[in-house]
Formats: C-alpha cells, structure tokens, sequence
C-alpha cells in the first residue's frame, strides 16, 4: 500500500502544488521547488517523500512561521483530499513546535481535508498534558474530523507511526475522549474510536473490557464501538469479550461437510468452500464464526489475515450450513504469492478446521 501511495508524490503532483502556491505567494519559485522537490526523490519511501517535501516547502515559504500557515491555510482547499495533503500538517508537527497555539488551529483545520492524525503526535511526544487537553475539547467539535482526531491521533499503537507509551502504560489518559465520543453518530468517528480501544486490548486488556462493560449497549452507535472494538478478543476467543455479547464460551458443536471447491487455483479465482455445523448441546449457542487465510509470502513463510464470516444463534441439534466464496486477486494492500495456503475456520475463537490449497500464477 505505501509503494502505491508514495507514487502520488510525483512531478505531476509537485507541479500541480507549486502552481497553487504561486497563486497565493507572488515569492513563491515554482520551477525551482519543482526541480529541487523532485531531486533523488524516486529513491525514498513514502513518508520520506511526504517529510521531503515539507522539508523543501520551508526554504521556499515565507520565514516566519505563522507567515507560512497563512499561505497554507489558502492553498490547501484547492489540492485533491488524498494522502499527499498530509503534507500539510506534517510542516506543522516539523516546524511548529514553538507556536503551540497557531500550530493546534492549523492542525485543526488541515485535518479536514485529510488527516492530521501523524503531526499531532509529535505534539503528544514533546508536551503530552498540554496537547492532549486540546485534543479533548476536539471531540466535542461539530466537526467529525476534528472528533475523528480526538481519538486517531491519541491511539497507543496507530498504524505507521511510533507508539504512545504514555496510553500504553495508562490508558486512562484518553479515557475522556473515548467517553465524548462513545456515542457518536458518525461512522468515520467511531470506527477511530473501535480501533483506539482495539489498541489498548492489546496491552491492557481487563481495564478496556471494563471500560466496555460499562457502556450502554443498548444505544446503536455504542453498540457498533463495543463490537468492533472487541474484536480481536472475541477472535481470539477472549471469554470475557465474548460475554459482552452473550456468545457462548462452552461451545459443543461438530463441524462436518467441511470441503474446498478445488485444492488448486490460480491468482483472479475464487475459492469456494462449504461446511456444516451441528449443535451438540441442549440449548442455544450464540456463535461467531471467522475464517483465516494463511497467506504465503514473499519469504515463503506463511501470514494469517482474519475474514468474519457470520454470526448464528445455534439452536439444539441445529444443523447450519455455510458456503462462502473467496477470490484471490492483487491489490495495492496485498500481493500476492504462489505456493502452499492454508484456510482455518474459527468459531468464537477457537480453530475447528483446517486445509490446505495451492495458489498459482502470481
């Protein structure tokens, strides 16, 4: 996914910005950012390009700090709303540091035409009291980027940048945030929420299901938080995770019929495979059942990636067949190899069946 992201990042883009930073900056050279921005810049990774690119910004930018933001604050509205606009707020978490407060409003403000989710970070790293305050009246903004950041940027262990210790190793921390925004109404936010309390599962587990069962389920969006943030517990066939949602955790069922379409397959094809479940207790079974796909690498070693596949209410001596279709086929988060797969079925959380196939063709 980064080697696909990090392509956005090329002459046309480059050209594209410098052209509406002209519009707004008459000092502003833009063949000369273009040329110097774009110099060696096929050898660096994503973030390379992106933290490049903040790096050239500056020498051709006015001087003064909030000077700088003034143009960005213009520019910005009339670039495309994808990764690159991160650029944005990462001049702000490089050169911000000692104009705390007009570097908040601007992070504010960039995050809703992208995400400010990595700069703020290095405001959390240098003073996180100070910033983390301003963060909790973030998420009573009426914005549901703004609310989003609140909890994205907070997050303990959030994907491609450093981790917090200070949430890891006290998660009361952002406790506040996640309570203003337990109900929230808009998707975008509570998914950051499910994944903020996802992250803390991992390193404190019986304080988040705590916190969890605390919350009122019966109101839909919280509902919704406490199922997605629970997860990877309830995969993993957490017992106390999967009594917040009355799954059972004595599971007596046969898993019969269990068969793969073909052993073999090639890359853009499907897999498909059925099985049948058989109550072997005399009352309801509140199940939740996954698959994994152990992918084969680049290494040839094997990586599982968790699927869901469904929830049923198992009644006695209920059989339930499932048949579920998988296609194999490259996209810019995953590649595809060839050789030995494996696909394994979990009912809450724990493996009833596996088999092997073979991918070719890729």
């Amino acid at each position: 996914m980064a080697d696909a992201l990090k392509e956005m990042f090329n002459k046309k883009f480059y050209e594209q910005l410098a052209l509406e930073f002209s519009k707004v900056d008459k000092n502003f050279h833009p063949e000369k950012f273009v040329k110097d921005v774009s110099k060696n810049s096929e050898q660096l990774s994503l973030n390379e390009r992106m933290r490049n690119t903040s790096i050239v910004l500056k020498k051709y930018l006015p001087s003064d700090y909030k000077r700088s933001l003034e143009v960005l604050f213009k520019v910005i509205p009339n670039i495309k709303k994808d990764y690159t606009s991160l650029v944005f707020p990462d001049f702000v978490g490089l050169y911000g540091q000692d104009d705390f407060n007009s570097s908040m409003d601007a992070l504010k403000y960039f995050t809703q035409f992208g995400s400010s989710e990595f700069a703020i970070r290095e405001f959390l790293k240098r003073d996180f009291n100070k910033t983390i305050k301003v963060m909790n009246g973030w998420a009573e903004d009426k914005n549901p980027h703004v609310r989003r950041l609140a909890s994205e940027g907070c997050r303990p262990r959030l994907p491609w940048s450093f981790r917090l210790d200070e949430v890891i190793k006290n998660p009361k921390v952002t406790l506040s945030i996640l309570e203003k925004l337990k109900a929230d109404e808009e998707l975008y936010v509570k998914k950051s929420v499910a994944n903020h309390l996802n992250d803390i599962s991992k390193d404190n587990t019986d304080w988040m299901l705590k916190v969890l069962s605390g919350w009122d389920k019966t109101n839909a969006n919280t509902y919704w938080i406490i199922k997605h943030a629970s997860r990877t517990l309830i995969k993993k066939g957490n017992t106390q995770s999967l009594s917040l949602f009355d799954f059972e955790k004595n599971v007596k069922v046969n898993v019969t019929n269990f068969k793969l379409n073909t052993s073999k397959l090639s890359l853009g094809e499907a897999l498909q495979f059925d099985l049948d479940i058989n109550s072997e207790k005399s009352k309801s079974q509140k199940l939740v059942i996954d698959f994994a796909i152990h992918y084969v690498k680049k290494s040839g070693a094997l990586s599982p990636k968790m699927f869901k596949l469904k929830e049923i209410d198992l009644k006695p001596k209920q059989i339930v067949h499932i048949s579920k279709k998988h296609r194999f086929q490259d996209f810019s988060t995953r590649k595809h190899y060839s050789g030995k797969h494996i696909i394994e079925i979990f009912i809450n959380g724990e493996s009833v069946h596996k088999k092997q196939f073979e991918l070719s063709g890729c």
